[in-house]
């Protein structure tokens, strides 16, 4: 199946996917957010498909400068239900990509502490997961 995406659709994918790591790195203010933005950013760079296309496009349309977690979960959380819901209406096998490819980028962000995730950390974990099965 052809997936057709305009520029909207991929900058919806790239804040999604993008915001998901910059919330995981807000909720380890107290730890390493360098550490959890990059681990995270990393595993994002590794996607392939037609979601790793459209993750390495060079662009600045990306608008994720919040002042609080708060404020960045106002723009990441409904953009990661829109793009589950856009690739899920064009090729479900995208959709299912584009969400593992999110997993692994918040669990590789996740997995910079030792042990398990903080708690705001395995929240926003849960928050990330339910925005992604919202759709």
């Amino acid at each position: 199946m052809s997936i057709t995406l305009t520029d909207q659709d991929k900058t919806t994918l790239r804040t999604a996917a993008y915001g998901a790591v910059t919330l995981m790195a807000a909720a380890d203010a107290a730890g390493s957010p360098h550490k959890v933005a990059t681990h995270g950013t990393i595993a994002l760079a590794s996607a392939t498909g037609l979601v790793g296309h459209v993750l390495a496009e060079k662009t600045k349309d990306i608008k994720l400068d919040g002042k609080s977690v708060a404020e960045i979960a106002d723009h990441v959380l409904p953009a990661l239900t829109a793009a589950m819901s856009l690739l899920k209406q064009q090729d479900p096998a995208e959709a299912a990509n584009f969400r593992n490819t999110v997993i692994v980028a918040i669990e590789a962000a996740a997995r910079t502490r030792q042990g398990e995730p903080s708690p705001t950390m395995a929240d926003v974990i849960r928050k990330i997961t339910g925005a992604l099965d919202g759709a």
